[in-house]
């Protein structure tokens, strides 16, 4: 038997070798129909593969007691490995690592399966995730590359190699790799994700948000990370524009409110709420109810990346759990494991102790601990647009704390990438105001004004 892309497989029922191929196009497709492995796997336990697949299912919630969820699904892989192909038993030696949390014996067991089988892109796929999460992009870039060649009919590899390339700077190549998957498939969201990020890069904000705009009707069947956020892109979009309303619709009914229990879900609500406020948003009560659910949170330390906002969001609404969170980081970095100690030691721990001083109003703090953190931000993991929430919470405290001409150093470079940009042009003009520059002031603020008259009657989407 052959799963969808040509990988032999151990016999299972025909139903279940449907749901297989479910999970793996709908994993690398960003859909919901990924998760009826899990029921599958329960169904037939003797299927190898199907349980190493519902193992990786729990591994992805990014929780404490995720592994301890993927237990029964991996005993029962080991179970019936001895009957199931090489690359089904070298899969499972992936999920045992990833569940011990050695992250290093993963690495080097993801590069090995792909070697042997470059069609095995769930590997491919988890390989590059695990390089997201510490910010190693080149590597990203070679997993994909390696594999390209015997994949280049499959949409999703392109879209791979696409968010790769736009990771490691490389946008001519990110932009093309990204359109070769959207002529192959118009719905390929990872492809559509890594256009709105060179357009992002490039500044182009208006075609930026037409583009995402053009693409919604494809944002069917996806999982709830995958559709918040795209929808969070285009917000991005809408706020250098300075369409404040539209921004607030999409925080409130496209991107907090899908899977309000899920990783990815918060951080993206925390992260548009804080740019929301930096862009002088009125938020309103939102912070509570997003700190509602991370109280759960506050022993979570899975990964630095994620960490960091759960804590800014429990800070930012004032709960004590968020200095219970800030402990937990402080002690992770005492004796988290040699692979990851550094990063949080020496990125991370200071990372926190400022954003807990921004949230909590002390921004000489809030500077000194973010400036210290900023140089290795990447080694924490998620994308640059991602990162980028950090470096506006730095902005905002360099502003708060009166630091005029680091600001105005700061806020020009920005423009270079956002010209027309409704917050950095304000941000700008305030600056310029009090270093005594009125022109320069002024025509921030003609920037700003027109940027915002050009899009307040545009209909949106």
């Amino acid at each position: 038997m052959q799963d969808y892309l040509g990988n032999p497989v151990s016999d299972m029922r025909e139903s279940t070798l449907a749901i297989l191929d479910d999970f793996i196009e709908g994993y690398l497709a960003y859909e919901r129909r990924a998760e009826g492995i899990v029921a599958a796997a329960d169904a037939e336990p003797g299927c190898c593969i199907a349980n190493v697949y519902a193992g990786l299912m729990w591994m992805f919630l990014e929780t404490p007691d995720a592994a301890l969820h993927a237990a029964k699904y991996l005993a029962a892989a080991e179970r019936a490995a001895p009957a199931a192909t090489r690359r089904e038993q070298l899969n499972v030696t992936l999920l045992r690592a990833w569940a011990a949390d050695d992250v290093a014996l993963a690495l080097q067991l993801c590069d090995r399966i792909s070697d042997e089988f470059p069609r095995d892109l769930v590997v491919v796929k988890t390989h590059q995730y695990f390089e997201f999460n510490r910010g190693n992009s080149p590597e990203m870039l070679r997993v994909a590359l390696k594999v390209l060649s015997p994949n280049a009919d499959v949409p999703y590899m392109h879209g791979m190699a696409a968010f790769a390339y736009e990771q490691c700077h490389l946008l001519d190549e990110a932009q093309m790799a990204a359109r070769t998957a959207l002529d192959l498939r118009r719905k390929e969201p990872w492809a559509q994700h890594a256009l709105a990020h060179v357009m992002l890069t490039r500044g182009q904000i208006d075609p930026g948000a037409s583009f995402l705009e053009s693409m919604q009707d494809t944002w069917v069947g996806l999982n709830s990370f995958m559709v918040t956020h795209l929808w969070w892109h285009l917000a991005l979009f809408y706020l250098s524009q300075g369409r404040h309303e539209r921004v607030v619709e999409i925080y409130d009914r496209c991107c907090w409110g899908v899977a309000k229990d899920y990783s990815q879900d918060q951080v993206g609500a925390v992260s548009l709420l804080a740019r929301m406020e930096i862009a002088g948003i009125d938020v309103g009560e939102r912070w509570q109810d997003v700190a509602g659910y991370l109280v759960a949170r506050s022993h979570d330390t899975v990964q630095p990346f994620l960490t960091m906002q759960y804590l800014y969001g429990l800070a930012r609404a004032g709960r004590l759990e968020a200095e219970v969170l800030l402990q937990s980081v402080r002690q992770t970095a005492a004796h988290a494991p040699a692979f990851t100690k550094d990063v949080w030691q020496s990125v991370a721990l200071p990372a926190c102790e400022g954003i807990y001083a921004h949230a909590s109003g002390d921004f000489d703090a809030a500077y000194r601990q973010l400036s210290a953190a900023m140089p290795r931000m990447l080694e924490a993991g998620g994308s640059h647009a991602q990162r980028d929430l950090f470096e506006l919470l730095l902005l905002d405290a360099v502003l708060k704390s009166g630091r005029w001409v680091l600001a105005q150093q700061m806020l020009e470079l920005r423009r270079g990438s956002d010209p027309e940009g409704v917050p950095v042009n304000l941000a700008l003009a305030q600056v310029y105001g009090e270093l005594r520059l009125p022109d320069l002031a002024q025509q921030a603020q003609v920037r700003a004004a027109l940027s915002r008259a050009r899009h307040s009657d545009r209909v949106p989407h």
